[in-house]
């Protein structure tokens, strides 16, 4: 196929309204509660953890699969990184921007993100992701854990895959739109009135992080499944 079209199916691809259906199957607008965002963190703190499994397993592999199937149907030119590096961003901004829901706000792109490096560096990005839950399990902050993980994938290719690589410029500028979408959290956490999971906002809930992790767990084994098919 042709990259253009590669690109529109990634970006299809991530714009799956998963967390807005989530709400939908139990009567509820999440753009209307809790955070207004239609991420898997907010569809745990509304729907709670099973919903938010769902939420977070499909959005992880919107970003995933795209980036590990469609290149390889691809007739270009170009290196296929490139081509997966263009499906994944493209997958980003569909989650964040979905076409199904006319171009609305859609989700932080976190998850989806997180889909896509981990088909582009999986060492890397599974590190990273350690680090995420040793963040939230001791702070209860989701936002935290972000925009650490976001900082720190960055430095993490760049020491393995070199700042040549045209992953680690991706990681960067998906670093700093990370940053971006959650200008509104970095706010609340200088005031501090950010959103905390746990008892009366002073611990982590121990489902949510148990739901994040069976999710990694899922979408890693459906991750291995796609990169060992052919």
């Amino acid at each position: 196929m042709h990259p253009a079209l590669a690109v529109a199916l990634a970006y299809v691809a991530g714009s799956f309204p998963s967390a807005y259906l989530a709400g939908k199957a139990r009567g509820v607008d999440l753009r209307k509660h809790g955070s207004g965002n239609l991420g898997a963190t907010n569809v745990m703190r509304v729907l709670g953890a099973k919903f938010g499994l769902v939420v977070f397993a499909v959005d992880v592999a919107k970003g995933a699969l795209p980036v590990l199937l469609l290149p390889r149907y691809t007739v270009s030119p170009w290196p296929p990184v490139w081509i997966a590096i263009a499906c994944g961003v493209a997958a980003i901004m569909g989650h964040t921007r979905p076409v199904f829901l006319l171009f609305s706000r859609g989700g932080k792109g976190v998850a989806t993100a997180a889909g896509v490096f981990l088909a582009l560096a999986p060492i890397q990005t599974l590190l990273t992701l350690i680090v995420f839950a040793v963040v939230l399990l001791s702070s209860g902050y989701v936002s935290v854990g972000s925009l650490i993980c976001a900082s720190l994938l960055p430095v993490l290719i760049g020491v393995t895959l070199g700042p040549r690589s045209p992953v680690f410029a991706i990681s960067v500028l998906v670093a700093v739109f990370v940053f971006y979408t959650h200008r509104a959290n970095i706010a609340r956490l200088r005031r501090g009135e950010e959103h905390r999971f746990g008892k009366q906002g002073t611990v982590p809930s121990r489902r949510m992080a148990a739901a994040l992790a069976i999710g990694l767990v899922v979408v890693l084994a459906v991750l291995v499944a796609a990169r060992f098919a052919t």
